[in-house]
């Protein structure tokens, strides 16, 4: 049985309804070396159903984040997932010329599932003529979120400093980026040297985010403490919200799965809190006439012992 604040988080969210999967769903990824596999979740009753398209961490595939895309399917959302080419499931060798690319590939992989909309919705069964083309928004946790965060308008640097091409798209309207890495000035040594590609500027990503971060999540990936997770957030204009979580480390409580052995800060009721307020942000972002997300801000503005602390700009 959950604990009171789970239970509370997941009743602001709303009521859960049934909720229906298919995967894979294949797209054709011309260049890609291999198609595209989506998994794709639902609600079982419901029409003009809005879009979440997830971008996995690295080596996890479309089966991973149940916690969370079960969630938001299962309150309204349709989740889209999927399998990047850096998933443990596609064992993709060091020495595959695609490799030095993946973060590229992650990109168009996104891109091609919004292209895909109208096959992903005839081939899922029961989805035709249900979705809402016009209200999607994007999420990711750690290398998904910087997968994530470049639809919403970050850019990658070059070895100058320069920004490389805007691979922005007009089509998201809102985005969640959970443990999303900082700036690249911040990198260690070995990051700098074998993953060019981190090093982001926030400057046009003006799109509505919700950036989750955790307060004890030290990454080895950077010379600077936890606070490098806020980069996005202080970095980045536009209507933004900074959620940082008390005690989390890189797994934010465990949101990648049920007992996953990678989970080092397992907490359920830190799961239930970002399961909550991610909902309600993405609910308000994409609809402006719903309250939910002010409603959730001040009740964990009011909350005795809150799990984390919310920010806004």
């Amino acid at each position: 049985m959950p604990d009171s604040k789970t239970a509370n988080a997941q009743k602001t969210a709303g009521a859960p309804t049934t909720v229906v999967s298919a995967k894979p769903v294949v797209l054709s990824a011309p260049g890609r070396g291999e198609d595209l596999h989506v998994r794709v979740s639902a609600p079982a009753t419901g029409g003009d159903l809005p879009v979440i398209v997830f971008s996995h961490g690295f080596g996890w595939s479309m089966n991973g984040y149940a916690p969370l895309a079960d969630f938001w399917a299962a309150r309204g959302f349709v989740v889209l997932q999927p399998t990047h080419l850096d998933s443990r499931t596609l064992g993709l060798a060091a020495e595959d010329p695609r490799t030095p690319r993946i973060w590229r590939f992650r990109i168009e992989d996104l891109t091609c599932v919004l292209d895909g909309l109208d096959i992903l919705e005839a081939s899922a069964p029961g989805l035709a003529g249900r979705l809402d083309h016009d209200r999607i928004a994007v999420a990711g946790h750690s290398w998904g979120a910087q997968t994530a965060s470049t639809l919403l308008g970050a850019r990658v640097l070059d070895s100058d400093g320069v920004p490389r091409e805007d691979m922005s798209d007009a089509r998201v309207k809102a985005g969640v980026l959970l443990a999303l890495t900082g700036l690249g000035d911040d990198l260690t040594p070995f990051a700098a040297e074998n993953f060019p590609f981190m090093r982001p500027s926030f400057d046009r990503m003006t799109t509505s985010a919700l950036i989750v971060a955790g307060d004890n999540d030290q990454s080895h990936l950077s010379t600077r403490g936890p606070d490098w997770f806020t980069d996005p957030y202080t970095c980045s204009p536009g209507s933004k919200s900074l959620l940082t979580l008390l005690g989390a480390e890189h797994s934010l409580g465990g949101i990648a799965g049920y007992e996953v052995a990678e989970t080092t800060d397992e907490s359920p009721a830190r799961v239930a809190l970002i399961q909550q307020l991610t909902t309600v942000f993405l609910r308000s972002a994409l609809y402006p006439e719903d309250t939910g997300w002010r409603a959730a801000a001040a009740a964990l503005e009011e909350d005795p012992n809150p799990l984390g602390k919310l920010q806004s700009k």
